[in-house]
């Protein structure tokens, strides 16, 4: 059986503001804010700082595994736009940092996922737009 972890081309992107990380399954917020710190075609990472964290039992603790597999949903105000996804990985990285693993919905259209990736910016392009302004 062939696995499909990492098999799509990920980009690392500017970071875009994800807020209210929360549970499609309970509707409870699991983080109040966090940055999409890369991307591909299969999903998204997320890293959250512990302080954003809102249940307790996460700010607390160095674990988040009992979120695999739940379904989410999250804003980006930047784009006006909401995603969903299924977290596949949520680990410590150290100093307070969590990262989420999101993979998107099996509903969400291959070329709309593609274009995402496509429009989300490259680190250093938002503030380089800026400066031409």
């Amino acid at each position: 059986m062939k696995s499909d972890r990492r098999v799509a081309a990920r980009k690392v992107v500017d970071f875009i503001h994800v807020a209210e990380l929360t549970s499609l399954s309970s509707y409870n917020v699991i983080a109040r804010e966090g940055v999409i710190a890369d991307a591909s075609q299969s999903g998204f990472l997320v890293k959250v700082e512990r302080s954003q964290l809102v249940p307790k039992e996460y700010r607390e603790n160095l674990t988040m595994e009992n979120l695999v597999g739940h379904q989410v949903v999250m804003y980006l105000p930047q784009m006006n736009l909401d995603l969903d996804g299924t977290i596949t990985r949520a680990t410590h990285i150290g100093k307070g940092q969590f990262e989420i693993a999101v993979k998107f919905s099996a509903d969400v259209p291959e070329y709309w996922r593609d274009c995402l990736v496509e429009l989300l910016p490259a680190p250093g392009e938002l503030a380089a737009s800026g400066e031409k302004s």
